[in-house]
Parts: structure tokens; sequence; C-alpha cells
């Protein structure tokens, strides 16, 4: 492997590892700071939000360094902010250390991502950027797993320190490893912020937001659902974030395959349809214990499918301002994480099942559906536009 994209992945690894390690020990940072589990779901908003408001701004700001440079920077922020999370003794310092974690995730990922498929043999663009993102699909292999373990069996604490741990190995990795590169936008800000205008991209943005918070809604009550609901005991929690995980690292590298073979745009559409059909499977045999673990695998890789496929969708839509428009994606893709843990937990909080969240992301997954089939119309139109004109 590339050692400058391996030190991509290892940031990638720090990063899925923040982003998921929450959502298995839901419960026990509940218990400690005394609050209830839809008020801990906050913490994984509040990520999210970290990073919508992250992106644009860092990836700007960074825009006057070097990719290189910028990416180190950005790992820095990082590691300092989930270290501290590790000391927060209250629902309040959480949730900002949490936000404060978030902001650079967005601008490391899309830059991250630009930088890969500048690194990348020709033709080989969508194979680099789903190296990056193997190490947030390992992460939940790994690093989520061991989270989980050390928060339910010592200290939720332990895993933020962990996370902290490995965004060392990152900055490291990307100081020794990472070639001089350009500066991550050769064109300047306000030319940048000219892809604003393009109704594609707000698309684009619509589809990433609501169409993974399907899988967000499901997947930020997993604990939940499988302790409550199908009964499983709160030890299997760790390991089924292992299943959940190989799933997604399956599922990545399925989705780079399938954005080679077709374009992004049908490689998305395909895993949105697959996406809600699974969720409603797995509302309606979540009580088998069995079965529950059959659908974790599969929808943890039917969801990472998306995954580079939906961050080329945007690239090839933001066309002169790439580092942008993917920045601008990982906002979308932590919309869809804080608007799919809001969404699924309503109904939980008003006493319905924790199946209602598999239902909630079936929701979303079919408007996202609906969202990709729009945007293929859209390129169709404007293909025929072209084709008269010449």
């Amino acid at each position: 492997m590339n050692k400058a994209l391996f030190a991509l992945a290892i940031g990638g690894f720090g990063i899925g590892m923040t982003e998921f390690v929450i959502m298995g020990i839901l419960p026990e940072v509940a218990s400690a700071l005394d609050i209830s589990i839809p008020q801990a779901g906050h913490f994984i908003s509040a990520y999210a939000l970290g990073v919508v408001i992250g992106a644009p701004l860092l990836t700007a700001f960074g825009s006057k360094w070097p990719a290189h440079k910028t990416l180190f920077l950005l790992m820095l922020w990082f590691t300092l902010f989930n270290s501290l999370s590790a000391f927060a003794n209250s629902y309040e310092l959480l949730l900002v250390s949490r936000f404060l974690s978030g902001l650079p995730h967005g601008a490391f990922f899309g830059i991250g991502a630009v930088v890969a498929g500048q690194l990348a043999r020709p033709g080989k663009a969508a194979r680099a950027i789903a190296t990056m993102f193997t190490g947030l699909t390992m992460a939940n292999v790994i690093g989520v797993p061991l989270g989980t373990y050390l928060g339910q069996n010592f200290s939720w604490n332990l895993s933020f320190m962990l996370v902290g741990v490995v965004g060392l190995m990152a900055i490291t990795s990307i100081k020794l490893w990472m070639p001089e590169l350009p500066k991550s936008s050769s064109e300047g800000i306000k030319k940048d912020l000219k892809v604003l205008k393009r109704g594609e991209l707000w698309m684009v943005i619509l589809l990433t937001t609501i169409g993974t918070g399907g899988f967000f809604a499901w997947y930020s009550y997993i604990a939940p659902l499988l302790t409550k609901v199908a009964g499983h005991p709160e030890g299997i929690v760790s390991y089924v974030m292992i299943l959940a995980g190989l799933g997604m690292v399956i599922g990545n590298l399925i989705g780079a395959k399938l954005a080679e073979r077709f374009s992004p745009i049908y490689a998305v559409l395909m895993s949105m349809v697959l996406m809600a059909l699974a969720l409603i499977t797995n509302a309606y045999v979540a009580e088998n214990q069995i079965a529950i673990l059959v659908m974790t695998f599969l929808i943890a890789t039917i969801a990472f499918c998306l995954s580079t496929p939906i961050q080329m969708v945007m690239i090839n839509s933001a066309k002169g301002s790439e580092s942008l428009g993917s920045s601008m994606n990982q906002s979308a893709f932590n919309m869809g994480n804080a608007s799919g843990a809001y969404f699924a937990g309503l109904p939980i909080a008003f006493g319905y099942s924790f199946t209602a969240a598999s239902l909630v992301g079936a929701v979303m997954a079919g408007m996202g559906v609906f969202i990709a089939i729009v945007i293929i119309l859209i390129r169709r139109k404007r293909k025929i536009e072209l084709a008269a004109v010449s």
C-alpha cells in the first residue's frame, strides 16, 4: 500500500473510532452522567454538528496552505479535543468537547479524498479513496469493539483516551509519509464558493444527508436494540460491533468496485434500495437473536457500499472546487448522522420499541432512492441539451 494512503487510512481509523464508539457505550455514558439514553444520543448529534460546521470552514481556511500541512493540522486538532473528551465529567462538558472534536472530521476526509485521487494511478481513483475509507471501516472491526469493551468493563473515558493515541499515530504518519502537495484549492476560496450555485451539488448534499441518515437511525441505537429487544447480554455488544465492522470493510470494497464498473450514481441508487429493504426486514426480525446478527452484518455491508461512490458523485458534481465539495459531502454525511439519531430517537422517547429506529431508517433510505433518481434524470437532461447544442 502507498504509505501516504496508509497515513490517510490511520487518520480515518481514528475518526471512525470516535464517531462510532459512542454508539456502543451509550448506556454506560448515560449512566455515568445520570442522563437518559435519548439524551446521551445528543453526543452523537453534537459531534455530527461539529462536522457539518467545520467541514466548509476549515477547508476554506486550510486552502491557504499545502494539502499535506492542512491534513497535519486537522489531525492535530482532532487529537487534542478527542483527548479532552476523556476528561469531561458532565453532560455539558462532553457535549461541547464532542462538538469541538468533530470540527476537523469533514475537512480531513474531504481534502483526503481529493488527495487520494491525486495519488492514485490512472483509473484507480475509486480504489485509492476506498483505501482511505478502509481506515474508517477497520475502526469498526478493531477500534470500536475495543473501545466498547473498555467502556463497558472499565470506564467510558478510556475509549476516548484510546482515540487520542490513534490520533498521535496519525499525526506522526502524515508527517513522515505524506509527500509535499500543492494547496488543496488552486482557485482560491472566492472562486471555490461559486460551486455553491450549482443545483446538482445541493441535490447530492440532500441525497447524502437523508439517504445515509437511514443507516444512522438504525446504528445509533444498536446497543439497546441488541440487549432490550433481541435479549442478548450486554457483553455481546462489542462482538456485534466487530461483526458490523466486517460488513463495513466488505461493503467499502464492494462500493469501490461498483463505482468503477457502473456510474457512481447508479452504485448509490442500488445501495439505497437495498438498505431500505434491509432496514424494513430488520424491524420485523429484531426479536430473533440469530436474525438480528445476520441483519447487522448485511445492513452494515450495504450502507458502506455507499461511502466511495457517493463521495465520487460529489467530486464529479464539484469540478474545479473538489476539496470544498468533497468536504461539504462529509458535512452532509454527518447531517445524516445527526438527523438519523434525532428522528429515530423521537418514537423511542414516546415509548415505542427500539425497532422503530429501523423503520425510521427505512423511510430515510427510501427518500434517498427518490433523490438519486432525480439526480440521474437531471444529468440525462443536461446530456441531451449539450448534445442538441453541439
